[in-house]
C-alpha cells in the first residue's frame, strides 16, 4: 500500500485500475459491475489516459500492467489486497471472501502473481482495450 503523493483532484469512491487488454481482467470488471448494483466502484484501464494519470499521481510505474490496483480512501492497494477489498464491497456472498486477508500477504500475492503471469495464456487478450457499453460508460473514468 502506498499513500498518495500528489494531485489535488479528489476521487469520489473506490477506483479500480485494470489491464484493459486482458480478457480475465475485463471479465473481473463485468463481474464487479453486476454485483455492485449501487455503482460504488469505478474503473479505468491502466493503459487509458485516466489510468496513466492516476498511476502517476500515486507514484506507481506507468508501464506495468500486471497488477490490479484499487484506489480507495486516498490509499492504493495492489494485487491480492486490491481484489479482496473490491470483493468486500459487493453484494452477498462475495464479501465472505474478504476473510482471505487472514492468509499472509506474501502467500496471497504469490498466488496472485502466478495467475497474473499466466492470464494471457489461459484467458487470452485483446488487441485494444475494452470499449465499455453505454451503460458501463458512466462507471469509467474519462
Amino acid at each position: 500500500m502506498k499513500a498518495p503523493t500528489g494531485g489535488p483532484e479528489a476521487i469520489s469512491g473506490p477506483v479500480v485500475l485494470f489491464d484493459g487488454v486482458c480478457n480475465l481482467c475485463n471479465a473481473a470488471v463485468r463481474f464487479t459491475v453486476r454485483r455492485d448494483p449501487a455503482g460504488q466502484v469505478r474503473f479505468a484501464a491502466l493503459q487509458s489516459e485516466a489510468g496513466q494519470r492516476l498511476l502517476a499521481r500515486h507514484g506507481l510505474p506507468a508501464a506495468s500492467f500486471d497488477s490490479f490496483v484499487l484506489i480507495e480512501g486516498g490509499r492504493v492497494y495492489t494485487q491480492s489486497s486490491a481484489g479482496l477489498r473490491v470483493l468486500r464491497r459487493l453484494r452477498y456472498p462475495w464479501p465472505l471472501l474478504y476473510g482471505f486477508v487472514a492468509v499472509p500477504k506474501p502467500i496471497r500475492d504469490a498466488v496472485y502473481r502466478w495467475i497474473a503471469r499466466n492470464r494471457y495464456r489461459w484467458f487470452g487478450q485483446r488487441d485494444v482495450c475494452m470499449v465499455p457499453t453505454p451503460e458501463l460508460r458512466r462507471r469509467f473514468l474519462d
